[in-house]
């Protein structure tokens, strides 16, 4: 058995729907080990979680060698993040530190094993790469938010200070309060508190709540569902070329070229 074959089978278990139905039911068998973790068990139940969670990480062991195996290019494997992530947790995993002083690290590692359910599903990492994609729009959008935060702070700590100094002391604390404002957790209280020194204050509040829960919700929804559509259509486009397909921005770039033609024979 040469090579490019035994390279093809480990292709095949990779990419064969019950191999990535196991993995993802040991991930969430791996992520309820974790939340029973944090109850009180008796030690004989405790040590046999242990031998479970060895288990698991052996299995996550066998899972990336085989994703390894299954690589046509060896040195492609770890170009990929997700790779990196996933074999860093499963080394890591793999030290023996629950007894000594980095027992708390190796508590962390094995959380942060249930993020390896991104790697596994293609539709998770689409949503993750298309929020990272939207993050440079975002900042803008965000840093707008930051200034009406700001200004509206500023103005809430000078005309109701003196209402409640709880709520209202400094512009960082006013900067809380209008958080909770904009999430809706109990804002009429802190509204109708206002109001009743100054009467209108309402319009304070009505207004700035359209500005952050409304419009700025609408904005950051728009950009990232934008973002996710262009995310689509670069893999389709990906996986029309893999297959020979003609994509609609080759359909572009043929009919631009060929109006230039027709223009330079005009």
């Amino acid at each position: 058995m040469n090579t490019f074959t035994i390279q093809k089978r480990f292709l095949e278990i990779r990419s064969h729907k019950v191999f990535e139905l196991f993995v993802v039911g040991i991930i969430i068998f791996s992520a309820l080990m974790i939340g029973a973790k944090t109850y009180q068990v008796s030690e004989s139940l405790l040590s046999i979680m242990i031998w479970f969670d060895w288990a698991i990480t052996l299995i996550f062991l066998t899972e990336i060698i085989i994703r390894f195996l299954g690589e046509e290019r060896k040195s492609s494997f770890f170009k990929s993040g997700w790779n990196i992530f996933d074999t860093l947790i499963v080394v890591v995993s793999l030290i023996p530190i629950d007894n000594s002083d980095l027992a708390l690290i190796g508590r962390l590692i094995r959380i942060f094993r249930v993020l390896r359910m991104v790697s596994i599903i293609p539709e998770l990492r689409l949503l993750l790469n298309s929020l990272i994609t939207a993050l440079p729009q975002l900042g803008y959008v965000v840093l707008l938010m930051f200034i009406i935060f700001y200004i509206y702070a500023a103005i809430g700590t000078t005309f109701f200070a003196q209402i409640n100094d709880v709520l209202w002391g400094d512009i960082s604390i006013s900067m809380l309060t209008l958080f909770r404002v904009m999430t809706f957790e109990d804002w009429t209280d802190v509204m109708y508190e206002t109001m009743e020194v100054y009467s209108l204050s309402w319009i304070y509040f009505i207004t700035f709540i359209f500005f952050t829960a409304f419009a700025f919700l609408n904005m950051v929804i728009g950009i990232v569902v934008s973002v996710l559509e262009d995310e689509n259509q670069r893999l389709k486009d990906e996986q029309n070329q893999a297959l020979g397909l003609v994509t609609i921005q080759d359909l572009h770039v043929e009919i631009s070229e060929l109006k230039k033609l027709v223009q330079e024979k005009l």
